[in-house]
């Protein structure tokens, strides 16, 4: 009975892959959506004029945990041409493009594929992004052109991989060069400012979920040891809360922020498509990452309720399709800042007819994972972290 399952889940799911939103305008001033593996890079500075960090002078001497860093959910899996603007992308600006237009998380899932890390969607059948050192690459090539920028890396660690196979592939893009290693293996309640980051060179920040700590890469941070996370995989746009739904080594939000823990919002709501599958609703997007404080669901609600409950503003924030909103104006509200330096680009939900562009991402179509790949299949929240 579980493979008739699987295989009719599997097909769904591709169908699902066809499914469009409404279409909507091309944007006036597009910016490309080509994958980190060739992706064009802004090579402008940050700011101009008055120094800036993080595209605000009023962040240089901010502390890196006293600061609300935007990130991209999903950051390397993206909806657009060369993937048939799939349902299973959730971004449709690369991370190239995202880090110019404010964006200082990056999240992305990497899986063992043939002995070697690639950025894959729940599976590399379902969606392949490519080698997980390119898109690192692409990142350092980014930050070296951009000097005064803190950038925050997250990786879900699906197959469960030490820190030595991460670590060998941070070393060869030549990004490790930038990795911040803490005073303390553990969560602590004071980090550097961004100035002094920036300063030392070490403007990097690397947590990676399911490793241990090795002294060999120091840099790179078991993600539950600092970070505490909201829930993910919510279905109701009624339904984000700040309560603590991970690490279960922390009771709640106030122990963990009293241990020195970061908060992060997950901030992306998913609709069921049915047999367990779940992907990003785009049909509430400019609710759900607007900046409004009062209505339901919207992402300043969700922002500005969780600084009341936690006393302090949520260190990160994840969320899908993070120009539609815009998502940056509400880290910009919790972080009291004007920014500037910014690369502008479209708030529209893109679409096929929007002509955004293509990405270097596996653009085999649905139709043909399916056909090719029938036992594979995503369900459930594993789709999506």
């Amino acid at each position: 009975m579980l493979l008739p399952l699987l295989s009719i889940s599997t097909a769904l799911l591709s169908l699902a892959g066809f499914v469009q939103a409404i279409p909507q305008a091309i944007p006036s001033r597009p910016a490309s959506s080509n994958t980190p593996t060739r992706a064009p890079i802004s090579l402008a500075p940050a700011a101009t004029g008055t120094t800036a960090c993080n595209n605000s002078p009023d962040l240089c001497n901010r502390n890196y945990n006293n600061i609300t860093h935007m990130g991209a959910h999903n950051s390397a899996f993206l909806r657009d041409s060369a993937t048939s603007f799939s349902t299973a992308g959730n971004q449709f600006y690369n991370a190239s493009v995202a880090l110019s237009a404010g964006i200082r998380l990056l999240q992305a899932q990497v899986h063992l594929e043939n002995g070697v890390l690639r950025l894959c969607h729940t599976t590399c059948g379902l969606l392949d992004a490519g080698l997980l050192v390119d898109w690192l690459g692409q990142i350092k090539s980014w930050m070296d052109a951009n000097v005064n920028e803190v950038v925050t890396i997250i990786l879900v660690n699906s197959d469960n991989q030490p820190a030595a196979t991460f670590g060998s592939l941070f070393a060869s893009s030549g990004i490790s060069t930038y990795g911040y290693t803490p005073a303390s293996t553990s969560a602590a309640t004071t980090w550097p400012t961004l100035q002094t980051l920036i300063a030392a060179k070490t403007r990097l920040i690397t947590f990676i979920a399911s490793i241990d700590y090795d002294t060999t890469y120091p840099y790179l941070l078991p993600e539950f040891n600092y970070v505490f996370e909201t829930a993910f995989g919510v279905l109701d746009i009624n339904g984000f809360n700040c309560t603590l739904d991970r690490p279960s080594t922390q009771r709640s939000a106030t122990t963990a922020l009293s241990a020195g823990y970061m908060g992060m919002l997950n901030h992306f709501l998913d609709t069921d498509q049915g047999l367990g599958i779940t992907v990003p609703d785009v049909g509430n997007l400019t609710i759900v990452n607007g900046p409004s404080t009062s209505v339901s669901g919207a992402l300043g609600t969700q922002g500005s309720q969780c600084m009341t409950e936690w006393g302090v503003k949520p260190t990160f924030i994840l969320v899908n399709f993070f120009n539609v909103g815009p998502a940056m104006a509400v880290a910009d509200n919790l972080n009291g800042i004007r920014a500037v330096g910014r690369t502008d680009v479209s708030t529209d939900v893109l679409t096929a007819s929007s002509k955004s562009g293509g990405s270097i991402q596996n653009g085999r179509s649905w139709f043909g994972i399916a056909g090719s790949a029938m036992g594979v299949i995503a369900i459930g929240n594993f789709v999506w972290m």
